[in-house]
């Protein structure tokens, strides 16, 4: 039973692009600026072993059903805390259901600020344990959010039984932006992946492990063109969901004509995610997407530039 070694600590999580075209469920990026914050104190009005969500906005209160308590959880069962009680607040700074990773972070955020209480004994992929226990409750057992938004930048999930990550290197010396472009609309986990096809054919698995693997050479290569290429070139699962959010082929296409190296669907959708190397070109490509979501889907829609988050979780 660990002692504490603070009374309270906050953590911030930083938004995912999980899945970054063809590398679905196995891979995943941080982007900067955009997460939540989760702060775990110490609570003597609880029962020792056990937590309570004291503040959050638009989720529920129960711990058992919602991401950063259920990772807060796990996180406790993992140290074998029992002399103390714990209280969470939660900060959401992503909207829900947005392609973004929000549960992801939640769940991120609540497993370091408990994991700092007690002096950090829990590993990295300790962390990404605890916080695949939320993500199996509330969206399916894949870490290509939980482990970029814990670890930071590019993130290769080789295996789940057992779970192994690979960090892939954005060389440091080189400049990655993404624009992110949200539309106002609802694309549940659920229902995207009701789209994908049982069954994939021999051919076309060939050509989305190629581009798949181009995909994480660009990335340690520092590549952005070919980053950009592969990213755009999923035949398997994005032609299935992008009928499904209006306006998102339009989209891909402004994107890439007003200068972006390639752009996809971000994790489930609705968001769309488009590469590039200068944050100048930024703005314009991403007025570029909005006017695409609304005259192609009528969807309105805001648009974000921003960089690899290299860091990943942190306490704050």
């Amino acid at each position: 039973d660990p002692a504490p070694v603070l009374r309270s600590a906050t953590a911030f999580a930083p938004a995912t692009v999980a899945n970054l075209g063809p590398g679905f469920d196995f891979l995943g990026c941080a982007v900067d600026g955009l997460g939540d914050r989760v702060t775990a104190a110490l609570d003597p009005a609880v029962p020792p072993g056990s937590l309570r969500i004291s503040s959050v906005s638009k989720l529920s209160l129960d711990p058992l059903w919602n991401c950063a308590g259920i990772a807060a959880d796990a996180a406790l069962r993992m140290l074998g805390v029992r002399s103390v009680g714990l209280s969470l607040s939660l900060e959401k700074g992503l909207p829900l259901g947005s392609g973004l990773g929000s549960s992801a972070a939640s769940a991120a955020a609540a497993a370091v600020a408990v994991n700092a209480l007690f002096g950090c004994p829990l590993s990295p992929s300790e962390l990404v344990l605890a916080g695949l226990e939320s993500e199996k409750k509330v969206s399916g057992y894949h870490a290509d959010n939980v482990g970029p938004a814990i670890l930071g930048g590019f993130v290769l999930i080789r295996s789940y039984d057992p779970l192994e990550l690979i960090r892939l290197e954005f060389p440091a010396g080189r400049e990655l932006f993404f624009v992110l472009a949200s539309p106002q609309f609802e694309a549940p986990t659920k229902k995207m992946r009701e789209a994908l096809p049982a069954n994939v054919a021999m051919k076309e698995h060939v050509r989305n492990s190629s581009q798949a693997a181009a995909l994480a050479a660009a990335v340690v290569q520092g590549d952005v063109s070919l980053l950009g290429s592969a990213l755009s070139s999923d035949g398997i699962v994005e032609p299935r969901r992008a009928p499904l959010i209006p306006g998102m082929t339009a989209v891909k296409r402004a994107a890439v004509e007003a200068g972006a190296f390639g752009c996809t669907i971000s994790g489930a959708g609705p968001t769309a995610v488009a590469v590039i190397d200068e944050e100048e070109k930024g703005t314009d490509i991403g007025e570029r997407m909005v006017e695409a979501f609304l005259k192609e889907g009528g969807l309105k829609a805001s648009a974000t530039v921003t960089r690899l988050d290299r860091v990943g979780a942190r306490v704050i």
